[in-house]
């Protein structure tokens, strides 16, 4: 903690660091709200399932495509100006999908969509590695636990607009009324462009070059434990019911299990980041998602699938904070190519567990979500994990 005669210090950093919380906020609800009304937009547009299938799949491809693009905003606007411009563009997409009234253009804005929840995770990463290098404290992991909040919030959000009214434009106005609030909370507060010259703006000014090796090996962490973050998501509550044999009542607490745990072991995971380091927090964690999820799905049965999920929001949790800040100390084009891959696995994800399902079942989807989880466990003893360095007085 700070002392009490740098008091003026702690408010700031509380300050700058609830700003930025905001803006994960704001992404974990822009996400989740118009994940939450896929079957109404289903109804209204006439659309199959593979087409539902593939306009998922239209925001994975514009995040992936995105990488360019977040690359040159970054050296040319900072992360704290693409900030503001990304989540601004996300509030107006969800009113855009909400007049879409045909399929290509719901698929253009879905593909629109990732590329700005491209730009938005790699702004707000930035400006999280910068809070951690320019006040010498781990903070990553509670950021990243108000996106699972802001997920959290879209769903009672859904759910108590559905209770008075079925329309998504209704629905989708309320979400944005919430996002323009956390937008404008956030702008006061973001740290100016430079406040690390050794943290996540080190090469912002700088031409892209090739990825190093060490790059190479947090992308795949982060595509893989997306993956199984994404995909524990979407498919848990169908997993309960099909294969665990849950009743109607008991099948949606596999995706309760997995959220709650997942936000409950963000909230302390930075002190575990400060005893244990960041590469056993990954090591471990992942380990205990593989093992947790696959014994899971050899055993069978509720209660066993409910441990295993628990397992999964547990260890799967502290992945992406402490690969985003490795990332971030690696420079901005490091750290924009690890959240490229980051949202790709997050968005496409969750369809592509569903096509191993529809070849096989979804007890082989769900294995394929632990062998993403082991591989997370791989990738971590490859990378260099450096640890936040104590601020200066």
């Amino acid at each position: 903690m700070f002392p009490v005669r740098d008091l003026p210090t702690r408010s700031a950093y509380f300050r700058s660091q609830s700003a930025i919380a905001a803006l994960f906020c704001s992404l974990g609800l822009q996400y989740a709200t118009w994940a939450a009304r896929i079957p109404a937009i289903k109804e209204d547009l006439g659309l199959t399932a593979a087409e539902v299938g593939v306009l998922l799949m239209a925001a994975g491809v514009g995040a992936a495509a995105s990488f360019p693009l977040v690359a040159m905003l970054m050296r040319r606007l900072g992360s704290r100006r693409l900030a503001v411009l990304s989540q601004l563009c996300l509030t107006l997409l969800l009113l855009a999908l909400a007049a879409a009234t045909n399929y290509p253009a719901a698929l253009l804005v879905m593909c629109v969509d990732g590329v700005f929840v491209g730009c938005l995770n790699v702004a707000m990463n930035a400006q999280g590695a910068a809070l951690e290098a320019g006040y010498g404290r781990n903070a990553m992991a509670r950021l990243h636990a108000t996106f699972s909040g802001g997920s959290l919030l879209a769903a009672l959000l859904a759910s108590g607009v559905n209770a008075l009214t079925p329309s998504v434009g209704v629905h989708f106005g309320a979400a944005v009324a919430v996002l323009v609030l956390l937008g404008a909370y956030a702008r006061t507060g973001l740290l100016a462009d430079g406040v690390s010259a050794e943290g996540a703006e080190k090469q912002a000014r700088t031409r892209w070059a090739v990825p190093s090796r060490v790059t190479l090996w947090m992308c795949c962490a982060m595509v893989f434990g997306t993956v199984a973050e994404g995909a524990m998501n979407d498919w848990s509550t169908l997993y309960m019911r099909d294969i665990a044999k849950a009743s109607a009542q008991i099948a949606p607490l596999g995706i309760a299990v997995v959220s709650g745990t997942m936000v409950l072991a963000r909230l302390f995971a930075d002190g575990r980041r400060n005893r244990w380091g960041d590469g056993r927090v990954v090591l471990l964690g992942s380990a205990l998602a593989a093992a947790g999820l696959a014994c899971a799905v050899v055993g069978g049965g509720v209660v066993t699938a409910l441990l295993g999920f628990a397992c999964v929001g547990l260890g799967i949790a502290a992945v992406t904070p402490c690969v985003y800040a490795a990332a971030a100390r690696e420079g901005s084009d490091a750290l924009t190519l690890v959240a490229a891959m980051g949202t790709t696995g997050l968005l496409a994800g969750p369809p592509l567990i569903g096509f191993v399902a529809s070849a096989s079942n979804l007890a082989w989807g769900m294995a394929a979500v632990a062998a993403s989880a082991a591989v997370v466990s791989l990738c971590s003893t490859r990378i260099r994990w450096t640890p936040v360095a104590t601020a200066p007085r």
